[in-house]
């Protein structure tokens, strides 16, 4: 139950500050969906310094580990949201927009996993 507890509330707040960024950095005025690749790349970095912290030494308690790295970088990064603005750009033929943000999404996201894990050695 406690684990529950801590993935639950490590997820909310994760939520709450995506919707945050994703207020302030998406708009009608852009196409493109700053607020989201911003939070999707933020937290494949946390992930990566979270996850690296645990696995150094036992830098991190499994607890510490499940709110931070389950819970709020679970609740902060968003693949469907991802998904359906690609979709999105699909549906109105902007390839290029589609193409950019999907490789950009995955090549930056996973540059930052290995940063951050690199950071923490």
């Amino acid at each position: 139950m406690k684990n529950l507890l801590l993935v639950f509330l490590g997820g909310g707040f994760g939520s709450v500050l995506r919707y945050i960024i994703g207020k302030y950095l998406n708009s009608a005025d852009t196409s493109f969906p700053y607020g989201t690749f911003t939070a999707n790349i933020l937290g494949s970095l946390l992930i990566g310094i979270i996850l690296g912290l645990a696995a150094k030494n036992d830098s991190l308690s499994q607890n510490q580990t499940l709110l931070l790295a389950t819970g709020f970088c679970g609740g902060f990064t968003t693949f469907s949201t991802f998904a359906y603005e690609n979709h999105m750009f699909l549906k109105s033929g902007d390839f290029t927009s589609f193409a950019i943000y999907t490789i950009a999404s995955f090549v930056i996201g996973f540059l930052a996993v290995f940063f951050g894990m690199f950071l923490v050695r």
